[in-house]
């Protein structure tokens, strides 16, 4: 068994956690400047992406660049990891490989703790990527909590590149934001990103 291969009901009965979707996770949130760059990459790359469809040209013809704008954002203070093996704990299927891991440490040569938010992209359906990306979350707790450096929430993304879904781990409920942003909406999507970082760094 791998990431992948959960399903929701595999989270609650074999991870015991719960889900809850009533509630919006981010409110009154202002969307931040970005780059010209992104913007250009964006108008072009959105387009060609979506006639594409498939999950790897929405990866990295939209997820990477919004990523690497985060990056750019926040110069020496958070890494990201793209394809990465995640072998947490095999036994109960915590392992395999993540599309996406952001860390709040500036080391890009390998993996540090804490791993903040974990972001998976899917072809054109953000529900059938909830489980695995939970999975994932999951992971990223009990890796945190071996290295020493817990934290009070883990955030997930799953993203179709065009929509974004934000859901938050806390204790043992997952939170799934009951709202999808679009990525026209892009100065949002990169302001939730800036509040998860802040948050994070604050609880570390």
């Amino acid at each position: 068994m791998a990431y992948s291969d959960f399903t929701l009901r595999d989270i609650k009965e074999k991870l015991g956690l719960t889900l809850q979707e009533r509630e919006p996770l981010f409110v009154d949130l202002s969307s931040v400047q970005y780059s010209p760059h992104l913007a250009e990459t964006l108008k072009y790359n959105v387009p060609l992406a979506l006639a594409m469809s498939t999950e790897k040209a929405r990866s990295e013809l939209i997820v990477t660049p919004v990523l690497v704008e985060i990056l750019k954002m926040l110069p020496q203070q958070i890494s990201f990891f793209s394809g990465i093996e995640f072998n947490i704990d095999k036994s109960q299927g915590l392992n395999g490989i993540c599309d996406y891991i952001i860390s709040l440490s500036s080391e890009q040569l390998e993996l540090d703790a804490p791993a903040i938010t974990i972001v998976e992209a899917k072809n054109d359906n953000i529900k059938i990527g909830y489980a695995q990306c939970i999975a994932e979350m999951y992971a990223a707790s009990l890796y945190n909590a071996a290295k020493q450096k817990p934290l009070r929430n883990i955030y997930g993304v799953v993203t179709t590149g065009s929509l974004w879904n934000f859901l938050k781990l806390h204790e043992q409920t997952v939170h799934i934001d009951r709202d999808e942003y679009h990525i026209s909406n892009i100065g949002i999507i990169l302001s939730i990103f800036m509040t998860i970082i802040d948050e994070s760094s604050h609880a570390a």
